[in-house]
């Protein structure tokens, strides 16, 4: 039918008879998330609520950069199928049952982390979604290893990077617009940790969350685990997709002060994500008996690998207690980390965490060398505690 004001709808916006989904309406699986924007869906966890060795569906963050296909809210895969070409020797077409039959399945503890998380900390601040500790998790992933899936495309020497596409609906409601397209390089991707996912915590994928496949790059930022995934390009250079170039996810290749302008031939891609930790209990605000011994948890991950330390103070980083580091489930899975802390007196407490990598680089107590699009910040987590008597 005809629509007698369309002369008057604002440059890409589109009538709300036509638009898609937001996804708004699949929070309600969702428990306690603090919603920071709805066009795209984002929303983010409360620390105490990170806990859990295995991150559950409900407590893990929402990263959209467009709106959920309709497949995915149909739960529908009906006919789906997953390329990969480019710089190979042989093309693929896969369905999801080629891959769960044609290579070897696995089932991994994998840290996913919005390259943004903690972009609240920056001074000065920066755009775009103002995440604190909560865009991550560590959801247990089913799938096949991707570096099995190239291997028997059989990868071209030219090879360098993969460039993965789905099929997401742009914010404008344009279908031939890409929402976002990222990679990571081959030699990443053929470690053997990245793989082709089809089911979160022996759970086929959720509408939220990738139906149904994602890939999943642990270590980088959560943009490279692309969602509701359809084809995997393998180009002879970076990938240049959506939001792989100018700031999107790109840090200066050198320190700048706050607040610099960064020309964007001095912009690289954000790849491992730095080392990082989180207080999951008690609650921030929480009160304890002064005196006595209070047990203080979280969770510790780095891009590169394992943690290798992990230490907490209770007298604003005057003095360090050495924590217990659990291993991880396995590699990029984050590592559970416990210490029993006793506040002398009653009085206002605050909790410093500070993960060490393997290099021996530490958390920074203050925001670390600063970004024009605020990524990878790993500035300690801090809760307070009230020692009563």
């Amino acid at each position: 039918m005809t629509i007698p004001f369309e002369r008057n709808l604002p440059s890409g916006v589109i009538p709300v008879a036509l638009a898609q989904d937001t996804g708004m309406d699949l929070m309600s699986g969702k428990t306690g998330l603090v919603v920071l924007g709805d066009r795209p869906l984002n929303a983010e966890v409360p620390a105490h609520l990170l806990d859990d060795d295995i991150t559950p569906y409900e407590y893990l963050f929402v990263r959209m950069n467009g709106l959920v296909p309709q497949t995915a809210l149909d739960q529908n895969a009906e006919g789906w199928s997953l390329t990969i070409d480019g710089e190979v020797e042989n093309p693929l077409e896969l369905t999801i049952d080629d891959l769960k039959s044609r290579f070897e399945n696995v089932t991994r503890r994998l840290v996913i982390e919005c390259g943004g998380n903690g972009r609240a900390y920056f001074q000065p601040g920066t755009s775009g979604n103002q995440w604190t500790v909560g865009a991550v998790g560590c959801p247990e992933w089913t799938g096949v290893r991707l570096s099995d899936v190239l291997k028997e495309a059989g990868l071209k020497k030219t090879a360098v990077y993969t460039g993965h596409y789905s099929n997401d609906v742009h914010l404008s409601g344009d279908e031939e617009k890409v929402v976002i397209s990222r990679g990571a390089p081959i030699e990443k991707v053929m470690e053997g940790d990245s793989i082709i996912a089809w089911a979160m915590n022996g759970e086929p994928l959720s509408a939220l969350h990738g139906f149904p496949l994602r890939v999943i790059v642990p270590g980088y930022p959560a943009s490279a685990s692309q969602k509701y995934l359809t084809r995997i390009w393998i180009r002879d250079k970076e990938h240049d997709g959506a939001k792989m170039t100018g700031d999107s996810y790109r840090i200066p290749a050198y320190p700048v002060a706050p607040g610099t302008e960064v020309p964007e031939s001095d912009m690289v891609v954000l790849t491992n994500m730095p080392v990082k930790s989180i207080v999951t209990f008690p609650q921030t605000g929480t009160e304890v008996k002064a005196g006595e011994q209070v047990e203080v948890r979280g969770h510790a991950w780095c891009g590169k690998g394992d943690v290798s330390a992990m230490h907490v103070s209770i007298d604003f980083g005057q003095t360090w207690q050495e924590a217990t580091l659990e291993p991880a489930a396995n590699r990029f899975a984050w590592q559970r980390w416990r210490a029993n802390l006793t506040p002398p007196q009653h009085g206002y407490y605050e909790v410093w965490a500070r993960a060490t990598d393997q290099d021996g680089i530490s958390q920074p107590p203050q925001s670390p060398v600063w970004n024009p699009r605020g990524y990878a910040n790993n500035i300690q987590h801090r809760i307070a505690l009230v020692a009563v008597v």
